[in-house]
């Protein structure tokens, strides 16, 4: 009898679909955890944007209006969001602001914050903060995030 030293070629083959199984099971995860990690990103933005708002406010004769478009209002959190997760938006008036912006995991929907104190997380996509919060800038729902 000849004494074989090594790996059949069969064996080798179960290996190397063993190591491809649990690779994907780990992709799969790594792409779920990235999508949590940007909605973290995206929550904490927004959720900032109220100190800036309120600073902003406090500048401009207790007025919001023009807090979207100003370098030192809330416009950085806004493209910040936009860039994270490929839609948001913001609408001002004087008496309040208002921002939404899409979540990755489409599960969660949308995140929104707003000038009286709110940040929800609602079902569905949006990506016009004006016509979504009636022109009142409330959110509205539930506060789901602080």
């Amino acid at each position: 009898m000849k004494n074989q030293k090594g790996f059949t070629l069969i064996e080798l083959l179960v290996v190397i679909a063993i190591i491809g199984i649990l690779s994907s099971v780990v992709l799969a995860s790594l792409n779920t955890a990235r999508d949590k990690g940007t909605d973290a990103a995206i929550k904490a933005n927004l959720a900032n944007a109220r100190a800036q708002a309120e600073l902003y406010y406090d500048d401009n004769s207790n007025s919001y209006a023009g807090v979207c478009a100003a370098a030192d209002g809330i416009a950085t959190a806004v493209e910040a969001a936009d860039d994270a997760s490929g839609a948001a938006a913001c609408a001002d008036s004087a008496t309040g602001w208002t921002i939404t912006a899409d979540l990755k995991d489409s599960t969660q929907g949308f995140f929104c914050v707003d000038s009286e104190g709110s940040a929800a997380t609602t079902a569905g996509a949006v990506t016009n903060a004006a016509t979504w919060a009636d022109g009142t800038h409330n959110c509205g729902g539930t506060d789901t995030a602080s």
